[in-house]
């Protein structure tokens, strides 16, 4: 029997003759993750292609797809016209690509409960290209595209998944060069916005109570405009554009 680790993709075979009837769980090998599983009494098993095609990449939310595609045109053309001004102008030092970055079309993959359609709609309204995630493991096939730097999760995600600990493992396991080009946020009934000290302490890069969701795309700029001047020149030395 194989089964899918939908937190980390790996594959695993299990032998037939110890896999017991209905429902159990396994531990990932690799990232530890609980996989449920399940065989019925006629030996039959959920094949791996099965598995691929209920584990689909966080689909985009119709709402703010036109917003979108217009604020990334126009992103588009302005940096090519700044580019070529810059060419135009010999002698003198190229024009800042961050000085607009708060221009810049952003994606956002939202792995959030009760909440997430409320802040679907705030997102996609200011201009973001919104996906959500209903387990952990569309999450992480969305995450796979390398476009989708922003991650907004809150405690009850997929919770009979344990989605909010997974989220928070992925981050946790990442390589440093990984997790700078994954901007975390976590949205909480309890959380002060923009404790930096808190996020820092718990891995984290932002975090926003619940009652200020209404300010999210506000928040979100001010605190990516601050992330992206720390690792300025950093991102410019490795030649990677801000988030």
């Amino acid at each position: 029997m194989i089964i899918r680790c939908d937190n980390c993709s790996v594959s695993l075979q299990l032998d037939e003759a110890k896999v017991p009837s209905g429902n159990f769980t396994v531990r990932c090998p690799r990232c530890q993750n609980m996989l449920r599983a399940n065989k019925d009494a006629n030996g039959d098993v959920s094949p791996t292609v099965k598995q691929l095609a209920d584990n689909k990449p966080a689909p985009a939310t119709p709402d703010g797809s036109a917003q979108f595609a217009e604020k990334a045109s126009e992103f588009e053309i302005n940096s090519a016209l700044r580019s070529l001004l810059a060419a135009l102008q010999s002698g003198k030092e190229l024009l800042d690509k961050d000085e607009d970055v708060a221009a810049k079309p952003r994606r956002v993959l939202l792995c959030l409960g009760q909440k997430r359609e409320e802040i679907a709609k705030i997102l996609a309204d200011a201009g973001y290209r919104v996906y959500i995630a209903d387990t952990p493991a569309q999450a992480n096939e969305r995450l796979r595209d390398g476009k989708t730097e922003i991650v907004i999760f809150s405690p009850d995600f997929a919770a009979e998944y344990g989605g909010a600990a997974i989220i928070q493992q992925k981050a946790n396991a990442m390589y440093s060069s990984e997790r700078r080009r994954l901007y975390l946020v976590s949205i909480e009934d309890d959380g002060t916005t923009m404790n930096a000290h808190d996020a820092f302490l718990r891995n984290l890069n932002l975090i926003v109570n619940s009652g200020d969701i209404a300010q999210l795309p506000l928040i979100l700029n001010r605190a990516l405009s601050d992330y992206n001047d720390l690792y300025h020149y950093l991102n410019q030395g490795l030649g990677v554009e801000p988030i």
